[in-house]
């Protein structure tokens, strides 16, 4: 008998990876680079030498009541862009309304969602200012100065109020799939129960959406937590939240002291990386529930 070799089968390399090549790349340079150098500038003075005496000067009263601002306009932002956007994608997913409402409020969502920065502040300006149009309309029509009623758009209920026109809309392009996900059939089963509507949203439907919301509520605070070029159009100096108080350090007017500008930096990046990794979590588990 001849012996017969067979021949292994040639490895082709893959030209797949230089489709992503430019996303890698620009991650590397703009994202993991720069964050490292955060990272490590933090613990470095002006000499170079190692030191935690940054990170201790993040619990000054000043930088504290920062942090603590930021924090509870992201969550405040955050809540009532959970509680509205749900009630808008709930109306158009579950409600009855008409099909055709849905392809235009989706279209003005992923459109929204990045409407942020100088443009934004310039229109609540332009429609809530002290000059603005909604400000105008309801002094001359109703009698109504929302600013003698103690409204100022310059302040935390102001900010808030903006933050809101990306966090609702980022809202309903996040849960509005997840409602897709509630299957009919457990409905059906819950109402041959004898289980109610509310009874049925109550011990069904929140509970498997509660993933999602929950890891929603933590994007929406960390997207809110990060924003600074519509907090200082719109506020300037007047507010004293994070983003602000980091981009004045860069520029030198106030702290003139990049390493404590590092450590201002490496306290959102641990803030905005725990509330993101809760959202990773969460939405790990939801997607897990509506398979």
């Amino acid at each position: 008998m001849s012996d017969v070799t067979v021949s292994k089968p040639k490895t082709t390399r893959s030209w797949a990876w230089l489709g992503i090549a430019p996303f890698i790349l620009f991650a590397v340079m703009f994202l993991i680079l720069p964050t490292m150098h955060i990272i490590i500038g933090a613990f470095k003075n002006q000499q170079g030498e190692v030191t935690l005496d940054n990170i201790r000067n993040l619990f000054q009263p000043s930088i504290m009541a920062s942090y603590w601002i930021s924090i509870k306009i992201s969550v405040a932002s955050a809540f009532f862009g959970c509680l509205i956007g749900f009630a808008i994608a709930a109306s158009v997913t579950l409600g009855g309304l008409p099909k055709w409402i849905r392809a235009p409020l989706m279209t003005f969502s992923g459109v929204a969602s990045n409407f942020a920065g100088v443009p934004l502040a310039f229109a609540f300006i332009a429609t809530l200012g002290r000059l603005g149009l909604v400000t105008v309309l309801l002094k001359s029509w109703f009698g109504i100065n929302i600013y003698a009623m103690g409204f100022n758009l310059l302040s935390f209920f102001g900010l808030t109020i903006t933050y809101l026109f990306f966090q609702i809309p980022l809202m309903v392009l996040i849960v509005t799939p997840a409602l897709d996900g509630l299957k009919k059939e457990w409905k059906e089963a819950a109402q041959i129960l004898g289980a109610s509507g509310f009874q049925y949203w109550r011990m069904v439907a929140l509970p498997i959406l509660w993933p999602t919301l929950l890891g929603t509520f933590a994007l929406l605070f960390a997207n809110a937590f990060g924003a600074v070029a519509t907090a200082y159009a719109l506020t300037g100096s007047s507010l004293s939240i994070v983003p602000i108080l980091l981009f004045a350090q860069i520029r030198g007017d106030v702290l003139q002291d990049p390493h404590l500008g590092y450590a201002l930096a490496f306290g959102m990046i641990v803030i905005t990386g725990f509330a993101n990794g809760i959202y990773i979590w969460m939405r790990t588990r939801a997607e897990r529930w509506m398979k």
